[in-house]
């Protein structure tokens, strides 16, 4: 009898087949001390391989392209922090090797994020992965990473870095399980880019035995352990009828009844476009623009290289809508000439927004680029400010785009729950709101996004979650204006249909997400998707509202 654990569904899809495990960690390297007069030497070597870690992130980030390149050049930066740098060159000073040093320091620096509570906690994956490439370079043995195989398998791990997500073969990779992670986790939405089956935060997935068969539902979190014939074939079948189903979805996003639903993609630069207009995507709804600001995190891009980035991405979108989001610096995405240093909760800090205020010259440039981008071009361009707080803030914003001579929409996303209690006066300022669930979800449960522990809290089937959508939604058709998703619970496709019976007026995700979402919103009218996202708002917990919904949906 098929044994079933139950994780976080996180990318859709069904994947069967054979456990594979990520290989293991780098072991501890041995505490030996060295001469006094070897010290230059040992620190010349620790120099070089961090360098060239450093180096073979960037490139899997060029071969990966779209957000994983983003991800990845932000590990680049964690590996060459000069801080950390400074204390593996110290402890080589009074007697560690090289190894050792890295070692040591990395997990200094590990616990003291941890130990703190702050929101890099959540990147403590990524610091591990850094370090154990720095140290095995130093040792000379193989990289720690994705398994060597000729035929098919469903990976497992602790959880997956955003390197080894980045360049997973889905040829071979048929889908992955980790025991940590969340649904807004960098390795669910590199998965979800992919296309890639997926299931995280399930407990025990570093017990089963290498070589076990399994079957992942990368839609309802479910992960059945030796399934027999006929759970296989069950699961086979229903997949074949889903895929059936999206290559017969096509055109713009609609309810049965004609509703119109536009469905948008979420994209992190001109390498994500191909994909997005393959899956019919009928504009852009967050254009993520830090990959940019990236490539040399002392400096700004000029404002010609902004130009030509933008560009790229408008033209794939003639007579389309393409909603982009202004420099989100600081928290997870620190950049040396903008963000504070110092700051004892980075997340609570001066981030988004607030830090282009204090850096008034870096959201002028950003701003005429924008401009200047859009000249000539039928697309509808439309800009958004990322942590918006309150009206003073949609304010300064709105104020900083007519300076720059921006002919666009100028927008305000929802993260923080200040912004959705306050949208109606927020909207006096901007024309438009665009929810980002991710922190939104973040803020409402103070729970980091990329902590497992807490990912039950950034479930965006959450009530309280869904209250401040409605809020939001309520607001924006009080003033005559929209109010989008584009955070990770659009891609859910279920959660689409009550995000729609919410009141939003468009929906944005990763490009794979599209079909699914646009197929299953066919089936449903507008009403019963207003049935369903009373159902969901009447319950008390996450769990309790899919099914709610689930069963509105099924006439049950």
């Amino acid at each position: 009898m098929d044994t079933t654990l139950r994780g976080v569904g996180v990318s859709h899809g069904v994947a069967i087949g054979e456990v594979r495990h990520m290989g293991t960690a780098v072991l501890e390297p041995p505490a030996k001390q060295i001469a006094a007069g070897e010290a230059a030497r040992e620190q010349g070597r620790a120099r070089q391989a961090v360098d060239a870690v450093a180096a073979d992130l960037t490139a899997r980030g060029n071969l990966a392209g779209g957000e994983a390149q983003a991800v990845l050049e932000a590990q680049a930066l964690m590996a060459q922090d000069p801080e950390l740098m400074a204390d593996v060159e110290r402890r080589i000073a009074v007697g560690s090797t090289a190894e050792r040093a890295v070692y040591d320091a990395f997990a200094s620096y590990r616990e003291l994020l941890a130990g703190a509570g702050e929101y890099l906690a959540g990147r403590v994956a990524d610091l591990d992965d850094v370090r154990n490439r720095i140290v095995a370079r130093l040792l000379g043995v193989p990289m720690p990473g994705v398994p060597d195989s000729d035929r098919p398998y469903v990976l497992v791990a602790r959880d997956l870095a955003p390197a080894d997500t980045a360049l997973l073969d889905p040829a071979l990779v048929l889908g992955f399980v980790t025991e940590e992670g969340g649904p807004t986790s960098h390795s669910a939405i590199l998965a979800r880019a992919l296309g890639v089956p997926a299931v995280v935060a399930l407990p025990g997935a570093g017990e089963l035995a290498e070589g076990t068969t399994v079957a992942v539902d990368g839609s309802t979190g479910e992960v059945f352990v030796n399934p027999s014939a006929g759970k296989k074939a069950q699961m086979e079948s229903a997949a074949a009828e889903r895929k059936a189903a999206l290559a017969a979805s096509t055109g713009p996003g609609a309810t049965a009844d004609g509703h119109k639903m536009p469905l948008l993609a979420n994209v992190g630069g001109p390498a994500d476009v191909p994909a997005a207009v393959e899956a019919g995507a009928e504009g852009v709804g967050l254009f993520r623009t830090e990959f940019l600001f990236l490539d040399d995190s002392e400096n700004a891009p000029s404002e010609d290289k902004q130009v030509e980035a933008y560009r790229q991405v408008l033209e794939a979108f003639p007579e389309g809508r393409v909603v982009v989001r202004v420099l989100d610096a600081g928290a997870d995405k620190p950049l040396e000439f903008l963000t504070p240093a110092d700051e004892p909760n980075p997340a609570l800090g001066v981030r988004g927004l607030r830090t282009l205020l204090d850096h008034p010259d870096v959201l002028r440039t950003q701003l005429t680029a924008l401009a200047r981008a859009a000249e000539g071009l039928p697309v509808h361009l439309e800009v958004m400010a990322p942590m918006v707080a309150d009206r003073a803030d949609a304010k300064a914003f709105a104020d900083a785009c007519r300076e720059a001579g921006l002919r666009a929409k100028f927008g305000a996303m929802v993260e923080i729950p200040s912004a959705a209690l306050r949208a109606r006066s927020i909207l006096q300022e901007v024309e438009f709101l665009s929810l980002g669930t991710n922190d939104l979800a973040q803020y409402t449960f103070a729970a980091d996004r990329q902590v497992g522990a807490v990912s039950r809290l950034q479930d965006p089937w959450q009530p309280a979650l869904l209250d401040l959508v409605a809020l939001s939604a309520e607001a924006a058709r009080a003033e005559g204006k929209s109010c989008g998703v584009c955070g990770e619970a659009a891609s859910d496709p279920l959660l689409a249909c009550v995000l729609t019976g919410l009141g939003v007026t468009s929906l944005s995700m990763g490009a794979a997400s599209l079909p699914y979402v646009r197929a299953t919103l066919a089936k449903y009218t507008l009403a019963q998707c207003e049935r369903a996202a009373a159902a969901a708002r009447a319950a008390d917990s996450a769990a309790e509202a899919r099914g709610a919904a689930q069963a509105v949906l099924s006439g049950e």
